[in-house]
């Protein structure tokens, strides 16, 4: 019994710590075992707690401070469990830098691994205004020039040597040039051009018996019957014909192609071997020009 009067409650908050040393217990720990006697339970105890049930609304100076201990309690929860729950919403709105960065580098990853399309070239719009004209920017160092096309070599003209003029050489160099194409030898052309010098001083003759003669290119015009050309072949003793044997290089071939058909003609005298050939009326005239004819030659040839 408390000192207010009221019984012990065992089955409050105080349980075994308000039991004092009289109170029964069913095993005593004295080293015995005896059975327990039956407990009884005193009249003002029952009506305790009937009067409790009876009246809850009586004062209850423990189970009040245990109802505001756990007001207080649920008080504090609902704040932690509010305070939570924004903190929730806040981190679902704006996500963490970590969570950010993964994010990112996902999309990068999609972004890369997708297969790129080349973009459209834009159309161009045609402009109204003329085009300002654009320097070229083109090193010309660097540049290659427009190769242009090289222009045909001129036929290189010999220096006239031996007292003869330039027409004069030309023709002497038509001649060494025919010769040297149908393989004849030194010799060989020198006999010719002293001949060529006899007969028409290394000009190219038209005749003025033959007027076709005329009609070719031709340097002087001679009178001996129908002889024509640089070794005065007659077309009518079977040289040839006319515009043939106005032409240098044919009528050079004419000349050799005779004089090498004669026997021994290497070893023969100019003048013997020339004569052989044109059977002039001045067989030894032809002596006279072999001097300037090997000149001629030489100068040709080398």
């Amino acid at each position: 019994m408390r000192d207010d009067g009221t019984f012990d409650d065992h089955h409050g908050l105080g349980g075994s710590a308000d039991r004092s040393d009289d109170t029964h217990s069913t095993v005593r720990s004295t080293g015995s075992l005896e059975p327990a006697a039956p407990r009884r339970f005193p009249f003002g105890f029952l009506r305790t707690r009937f009067g409790d049930a009876a009246n809850p609304l009586a004062p209850r100076p423990g189970r009040t401070k245990l109802a505001v201990a756990t007001g207080a309690v649920c008080c504090l929860g609902l704040l932690g469990v509010s305070q939570v729950g924004a903190d929730a919403v806040d981190g679902s709105a704006t996500p963490a830098p970590s969570e950010e960065v993964a994010q990112r580098a996902a999309a990068d990853a999609a972004s890369r691994g997708l297969t790129r399309e080349t973009p459209a070239a834009p159309t161009p719009t045609p402009a109204a205004s003329t085009p300002t004209p654009v320097a070229s920017t083109a090193n010309p160092d660097t540049t290659p020039a427009t190769k242009k096309p090289k222009p045909k070599p001129k036929p290189k003209r010999i220096v006239p040597v031996a007292g003869l003029d330039q027409d004069q050489m030309d023709n002497a160099k038509a001649i060494v040039q025919a010769g040297r194409d149908m393989g004849v030898p030194r010799r060989g052309l020198i006999i010719a051009v002293a001949t060529a010098m006899q007969e028409s001083n290394l000009y190219n003759y038209a005749s003025g018996v033959l007027p076709e003669s005329q009609n070719y290119p031709h340097q002087a015009i001679g009178w001996d019957h129908d002889s024509v050309g640089l070794f005065q072949q007659r077309p009518s003793s079977g040289w040839g014909a006319v515009r043939d044997l106005m032409q240098p290089a044919y009528a050079t071939r004419q000349f050799l192609t005779a004089l090498v058909q004669i026997p021994g003609w290497q070893n023969m005298a100019l003048t013997d071997a020339a004569q052989a050939v044109q059977v002039s009326a001045f067989p030894w005239a032809y002596a006279q020009h072999e001097w300037r004819a090997t000149e001629v030659v030489d100068a040709i040839l080398n």
